[in-house]
């Protein structure tokens, strides 16, 4: 049977992107590592909620952005795709020890080059007994403690992953914004009486959530900046995307999604950010035939969007998320 009878075929722009995928070989990149040092360093008296939201503000404001030839949606977790990024504040013992061996592995591989090796040397004095699985062992009770040391139990999955098994309430942003949760958070704090230890405590999560709000906002806009540089020199048919990826990237995420379109682009980049910021295992979309459905049929209905465009556009989602 042909193994697209029942899936179809890909677009030749989307069989194009997906060969350039696979074709890309895959390198540790030492570009969010760096980064989220210099944060950890220039905010080491912040609390650690303060601390976490500085830390991807100076990711997203520094971080290598591209915008593939084919693409139709902005975002990218390294400096190149297919790149592994690395999350010092986890761990970093076993980087170090591995460096020589990325691109020996059975499976996995990873290619490494000299520089990046140097730049992770650099910083691993740093987090030397201050990663969050050597304070996790440092915490384990001394009975407990041996059963880890003769391999009985394990703890590393638990302490050097992020936020993830979830699904994330996606319906939410792309109904409200982040503009919505802004509006939420600053409502909060005025209700802090910050002569309670509890509030002061929460002051610190509200601020932290500000902070990061405005870094996704200004994110989404390098996005845009760079989608408009690259339309100048475009075909007709390439500019007008690149315009209207400006377009929907100087609106979303922080602004509600109101087509199919911005439904994605904003989803992916919350998907992405989330990603970024601590590298969770199996990180949901959820439903998404279900919130998506809605800006489906809207635009299906008024014209803005043929069906083999949305499934072009999802394509495009599977691929990004690959």
């Amino acid at each position: 049977m042909n193994k697209n009878a029942h899936f179809g075929n890909l677009t030749p722009r989307m069989q194009q992107f997906r060969e350039e995928l696979l074709e890309c070989r895959p390198y540790i990149c030492a570009e969010r590592a760096v980064l989220a040092t210099q944060s950890y360093k220039e905010h080491a008296d912040k609390p650690i909620t303060l601390k976490r939201a500085y830390t991807l503000a100076n990711i997203l404001q520094n971080m290598t952005i591209f915008i593939e030839p084919e693409t139709l949606i902005a975002g990218n977790q390294a400096s190149q795709n297919r790149s592994a990024p690395i999350f010092p504040e986890y761990a970093m013992d076993w980087v170090i020890r591995e460096l020589d061996e990325f691109d020996k592995r059975d499976g996995d591989v990873f290619y490494i080059t000299e520089e990046t090796k140097r730049q992770l040397r650099d910083i691993y004095p740093f987090w030397q007994h201050n990663t969050l699985l050597s304070r996790g062992l440092a915490a384990m009770p001394a009975q407990s403690k041996v059963f880890y040391d003769l391999g009985i139990i394990k703890a590393e999955g638990n302490l050097t992953s992020g936020d993830a098994h979830i699904a994330v309430d996606y319906a939410s942003v792309l109904r409200g914004g982040l503009a919505s949760y802004e509006e939420r958070t600053r409502a909060c704090m005025e209700k802090l009486d910050l002569t309670q230890v509890a509030d002061l405590k929460k002051l610190y999560f509200y601020q932290a959530i500000l902070i990061v709000i405005d870094a996704v906002r200004g994110f989404a806009r390098r996005y845009a900046d760079l989608a408009e540089a690259q339309a100048q020199t475009a075909d007709d048919a390439r500019k007008a995307e690149l315009l209207e990826m400006a377009r929907i990237l100087r609106k979303v995420p922080y602004e509600p999604a109101e087509t199919m379109r911005e439904a994605v682009q904003s989803m992916w980049l919350i998907h992405l950010i989330l990603q970024i910021e601590s590298n969770g295992h199996s990180l949901s979309y959820g439903r998404m035939d279900q919130f998506l459905y809605p800006y489906y049929a809207a635009d299906l209905e008024s014209g803005r969007i043929t069906e083999d465009e949305a499934c072009e556009l999802l394509t495009n989602l599977w691929l990004k998320t690959f």
